[in-house]
């Protein structure tokens, strides 16, 4: 039932800035408000709530804060209004009915989780690739924070980190393999994924391997094919959107694809991001007979990026942080809130970035990948694991103190909302870790990309 709620004032119109979402496996659905009615309404009914007059004036103020919190025809992500509709029950004083909500929720996830393998339960990552690893961590004791916390205490931590490091490198091995024994048809590497999810290192070492082969990758830097900036498409903020597809050239990009593939030879444009400005006809570039194009791209997997190469001369590779670990109540720790660590701390060394920033940019950075990665990982040849068992409590030393200082500052900045929530999520999680010394990280480690201290030059 509600606690000391008051109705929201019949005459008070509330309109919608925004009219699509996001939803988990990448598809943009037309926004409905009365969905948010529903289900708080039988969040409700479980505790003994009757009145869906009063859900529908909660839901409404959700529909504010949104407002607040999202410029005009803006995509906010499901998650994101979930985690709002959780604020505002709260906020208003309706604590029984928030905790019967978010075991709604909970119990939703459940269900998901629990389907057939062929049906796609998180970010498009097949059922059964999530079992195997969740089935590697029970094996080894690292499913759960707690478990993780005891291998810290007694030292075992280090067995741990050599047999995550292990399984790793066999999964470039597995990689490598299938890509060599199709070598004369593979023209094109595509490797996508998320911000943060090991891209970099993961390609590098799988260089390694086929160079041992005489097959060498040879990366075609797409930055240089973005339009001049006045060009670029604007996001819902006003500002210049660099992860958008449309920023680059698309139809250069397909034709200089092409005549790759025949052999020719090729005149590269160069960006310059100072300027904003690009030159054409930059550098020459032709790709020999032993050699594989590489294109390393968020959008590696938007067809109309290469759609001038034939299916069979490409190999999609796709790697996402799939982290496999629960936290003290239960709960998955999720995917983003890992990535978002990770970039946290390499932006904080290797760009003098804050911390802070980055956390206010990462709901940007999320529908994003939800909008242009996410619809189309079915289509890939290969999905590998980015995430590290061992890794959040490392994580832990470096960003658990900046919390506090995010937390006061978006909690008091209405249109950041979105941040304050998951800063607040993230700050839980960690504080539930034992902090981990990152020299036992060995230097060839792909948690090296982030936190710095590696053998290989980024």
């Amino acid at each position: 039932m509600f606690e000391n709620g008051e109705l929201f004032p019949e005459k008070d119109v509330v309109s919608f800035r925004i009219n699509k979402v996001v939803k988990r496996n990448g598809r943009i659905v037309a926004f409905d408000k009365d969905k948010i009615t529903d289900a708080i309404f039988r969040a409700a009914a479980e505790v003994g709530g009757t009145d869906k007059e009063l859900s529908d004036s909660l839901a409404k103020k959700v529909v504010v804060m949104i407002n607040e919190n999202y410029p005009p025809d803006s995509t906010p992500l499901v998650e994101e209004i979930q985690d709002l509709t959780e604020k505002v029950l709260v906020e208003n004083g309706h604590f029984v009915t928030a905790k019967a909500y978010i075991l709604y929720r909970a119990e939703h996830k459940r269900i998901r989780d629990g389907k057939e393998a062929k049906i796609i339960v998180r970010d498009n990552i097949p059922y059964k690739i999530l079992w195997e690893y969740l089935a590697w961590n029970v094996d080894h004791k690292c499913d759960t924070i707690e478990k993780l916390n005891e291998q810290i205490k007694s030292g075992s931590i280090k067995k741990l980190i050599a047999e995550a490091e292990d399984v790793y490198h066999e999964e470039i091995n597995k990689v490598a393999k299938k890509i060599i024994e199709n070598k004369d048809a593979i023209r094109l590497i595509i490797v996508a994924g998320p911000s943060s999810s090991g891209k970099t290192t993961t390609t590098t070492k799988i260089s390694e391997v086929l160079k041992k082969k005489n097959i060498s990758f040879v990366l075609l830097n797409l930055d240089n094919y973005f339009k001049d900036l006045n060009e670029h498409p604007k996001d819902e903020y006003g500002d210049y959107d660099f992860e958008a597809p449309q920023a680059l050239d698309l139809p250069l990009i397909n034709e200089h694809l092409f005549n790759l593939m025949k052999g020719r030879t090729i005149k590269m444009p160069c960006y310059d991001f100072k300027t904003g400005r690009r030159t054409l006809d930059k550098t020459e570039f032709k790709l020999e007979s032993n050699q594989i194009l590489l294109i390393d791209s968020l959008h590696g997997l938007y067809n109309e990026m290469t759609k001038s190469i034939p299916h069979k001369m490409k190999f999609k590779f796709y790697i996402e942080a799939i982290c496999q670990i629960r936290d003290n109540s239960g709960e998955f720790v999720r995917w983003s809130d890992l990535r978002m660590l990770r970039r946290m701390v390499r932006d904080s060394w290797h760009r003098a970035y804050d911390p802070m920033r980055t956390v206010g940019h990462w709901h940007y950075v999320r529908r994003s990948e939800m909008k242009y990665i996410v619809p189309f990982i079915g289509k890939v040849d290969h999905v590998f694991n980015g995430a590290l068992p061992y890794e959040l409590p490392i994580h832990k030393k470096f960003m658990f103190k900046q919390f506090p200082k995010i937390i006061k500052e978006y909690g008091n900045d209405a249109k950041k909302t979105d941040a304050d929530i998951r800063a607040r999520r993230v700050y839980k999680l960690l504080s539930e870790f034992e902090e981990l010394d990152d020299p036992l990280v060995p230097k060839n480690s792909l948690l090296r990309e982030f936190i710095g201290g590696s053998s290989y030059t980024y």
